[in-house]
């Protein structure tokens, strides 16, 4: 019927975000994922830094998967209105 590997996902689990200017000297990426936690809930994993450097990380507990994936898609667009991308 169709092929599965080339159907999109509607609601992301992961996000992967760069800004690049060289102009500013600024290479900064920006990955977002959910994740299950042993309790039943979702946590929303966040890590951003610069390109070629190991970041910084934190993550955010939520009690399940939609809540988390609400969250990572509302981050998901702060960050694209503030100049990242895809």
């Amino acid at each position: 019927m169709f092929d599965i590997s080339r159907q999109m996902e509607v609601f992301p689990t992961t996000v992967d975000l760069k800004r690049i200017d060289p102009s500013l000297n600024m290479r900064r990426f920006y990955r977002m994922s959910v994740q299950p936690d042993l309790f039943g809930g979702a946590c929303l994993v966040r890590e951003w830094g610069r390109i070629g450097f190991r970041g910084q990380m934190m993550v955010e507990t939520h009690p399940d998967e939609g809540n988390a994936i609400t969250a990572l898609m509302k981050l998901a667009a702060v960050k694209k209105r503030r100049g990242y991308v895809q």
